[in-house]
C-alpha cells in the first residue's frame, strides 16, 4: 500500500522477542509475534521489512501462528494491479497468547519433573 508506514523493531521489542526465544519459541515466530502485537495489522510484506526476515521464514512463522489460532488475515483489494494481499493480525491479545505459552510450558515442566522423579526411582 502506497504511503503505509512499516515499524522497525525497538530495543524493548528486541528484548521481549530474545525472552520469548529463551523460552523455546522459534525465532521467526518470536519476531513475527512481537511484530504483530505492536501493529493493528500488516502485509507479509511490512512483516518482512519491520522484523528483519525474508518471505520464506514470514511464511512458516504465520502457518505457525494460524495453527495456534493466534492470527487472522483478510484480503486488501485496494491495490489497483495483481492480486490482493494477505493482511494479518493477532486474533487474540498478546496477554492471552501469553498466557498460553506459560501454561505450556508449566505443563511442559511438570513432564519433565514426573521423568526426573521417575529416572530417581531407578537409582533409589
Amino acid at each position: 500500500m502506497p504511503g503505509r508506514k512499516v515499524l522497525y523493531f525497538t530495543e524493548k521489542e528486541e528484548e521481549f522477542t530474545n525472552l520469548l526465544i529463551t523460552v523455546g519459541l522459534p525465532r521467526i515466530v518470536a519476531k513475527v509475534l512481537v511484530f504483530l502485537a505492536n501493529t493493528r495489522e500488516a502485509s507479509s510484506r511490512d512483516i518482512e521489512r519491520g522484523a528483519d526476515l525474508r518471505q520464506p521464514e514470514v511464511s512458516l512463522a504465520m502457518h505457525y501462528l494460524q495453527a495456534q489460532g493466534w492470527i487472522e488475515s483478510r484480503q486488501d483489494k485496494t491495490e489497483a494491479i495483481g492480486r490482493p494481499q494477505n493482511l494479518f493480525a493477532l486474533s487474540r491479545s498478546i496477554s492471552e497468547i501469553i498466557g498460553h505459552i506459560q501454561k505450556e510450558k508449566e505443563s511442559e515442566i511438570r513432564r519433565k519433573m514426573a521423568l526426573a522423579q521417575k529416572i530417581r526411582s531407578y537409582v533409589a
